[in-house]
């Protein structure tokens, strides 16, 4: 086997861990889904979510990466417990099983670069969606989005995830940041600014059920966990730096770029006139799309705006990859570009039915949260809170400087209402996949 890389700077590794968090899931997922369940509503429970839930979570993830300097399968026998290699297991068929549809949308964001170009899109914006979203050209995008990803991580760690990354997330936050400024601009924009701020309590009490799984979804979605990027991440780190400080971090930014997503759609949307609620995932799309077509600047803003989810979608593309060839080249003696060629070949065909026909990413969307998400993030929560226990605490604190108090707060925060947080939002997922008139666990067929 090949020697194990290692990032070579700690910020190399915080930027790729914020690149891995800040992607298609803050611009893409994070403002439709705040729309579609009420707005600020959303975003109340979305960030008690992240907090709560997610920055526990994602630090037992760093907490077996680093100790174990292992994929997400192999770390678990290095502790000593490999009867719970079947929880890495899961984490890394996840990520395999978002990365097939997520590549799709990747595929989307491409052909709008084209299209903003081109102003092909201005004139019949939800039609152009439409037309796009799904087909032979879906398909051939997709193929593009994936050759992209696999020629980052078929780099390496250092010379390809590290030396991207560091280029994509400031890019990320400057340019949304740009984009903010300019929608605050538009006639109409107040109206989407007290949507997406202001909450409407009557609106989450009724909505309580459908709005909790997705905003935990969303956040374990949006920060990488429970598709074991952050184990693999974790792995790559040579020292002993702050994990907690690292984690406390990661969830800012993510939230911030989030919320700065937010600040741009949602005005955009009602901007345009277009209702929050009847938008779904084509949302950024048509929404922009409405707004740049009556700008003289529009085809420019256009490539600007799309090029930066492009790069937030890449960022975070290329960690879902690198989880599955972490675990092959930590298992056997390959070349990292023979196994990221391979294994994109496998993912892209695993994603053509979403490219096909929506439907049918939707329905890989709705596993992936309110099922493969919930349950491997429950899964990581248990071993490390429960079973693995103390030494825990010391990998945690190491390059802290925090007491031991802090460890153990979040140890028991992570045995206790982490967990029935997790358990929760299972449980309410898996009531809309099996039960109703409709269960989503019935594919589109």
């Amino acid at each position: 086997m090949s020697e194990r890389e290692t990032w070579a700077s700690r910020a190399g590794f915080i930027l790729a861990a914020v690149g891995s968090a800040v992607g298609l899931g803050n611009i893409w997922q994070f403002p439709f889904k705040t729309a579609q369940f009420g707005g600020a509503s959303f975003l109340i429970v979305y960030l008690v979510a992240a907090l709560g839930i997610g920055l526990p979570a994602i630090l037992a993830e760093f907490i077996i990466g680093r100790k174990t300097n292992l994929n997400t399968i192999d770390a678990f026998e290095k502790l000593g417990h490999k009867n719970w290699r079947i929880v890495g297991a899961l984490g890394l068929f996840t990520g395999f099983w978002i990365l097939s549809y997520y590549s799709v949308v990747g595929g989307w964001v491409l052909r709008y670069i084209g299209g903003s170009l081109t102003g092909a899109y201005f004139g019949a914006p939800a039609e152009y969606f439409g037309q796009i979203s799904a087909g032979m050209d879906a398909l051939v995008l997709h193929a593009v989005f994936m050759a992209l990803v696999v020629g980052i991580v078929a780099a390496g760690i250092e010379d390809g995830i590290e030396k991207a990354t560091k280029l994509m997330v400031p890019s990320i936050v400057v340019i949304l940041g740009a984009l903010a400024v300019f929608a605050f601009t538009l006639p109409g924009a107040s109206a989407g600014y007290a949507y997406f701020l202001s909450p409407d309590f009557d609106a989450l009490a009724a909505n309580f059920t459908d709005i909790v799984p997705f905003a935990v979804g969303q956040a374990f979605f949006s920060l990488s966990i429970g598709m074991g990027a952050m184990i693999t991440y974790a792995s790559y780190i040579d020292g002993d730096q702050s994990l907690f400080g690292d984690g406390i971090t990661i969830v800012f930014l993510n939230s911030f770029v989030g919320i700065l997503a937010g600040l741009v759609v949602l005005p955009l949307l009602f901007a345009q006139g277009i209702d929050p609620n009847t938008s779904g995932a084509g949302a950024v799309f048509i929404s922009v799309a409405g707004a740049f077509g009556n700008l003289p600047a529009g085809q420019l803003i256009g490539v600007v705006f799309f090029g930066v989810v492009l790069i937030a979608a890449l960022s975070s593309a290329i960690s879902l990859l690198e989880v599955v060839v972490s675990w092959v080249i930590d298992n056997y003696d390959v070349s990292r570009p023979q196994v990221a060629v391979t294994l994109g070949g496998i993912i892209f065909l695993l994603g053509v039915p979403s490219a096909i026909d929506t439907a049918w990413l939707g329905w890989f969307d709705t596993l992936a949260y309110k099922f493969f998400l919930p349950v491997g993030v429950l899964g990581i929560l248990i071993f490390v809170a429960w079973v693995y226990g103390a030494p825990a605490i010391d990998e945690l604190m190491k390059g802290s400087g925090l007491g031991d108090g802090v460890g153990l707060t979040w140890l028991w925060l992570a045995r206790t209402l982490v967990i029935v947080g997790v358990v929760v939002t299972l449980a309410l997922g898996l009531q809309t996949l099996f039960l109703g008139p409709n269960p989503a666990i019935i594919p589109p067929l």
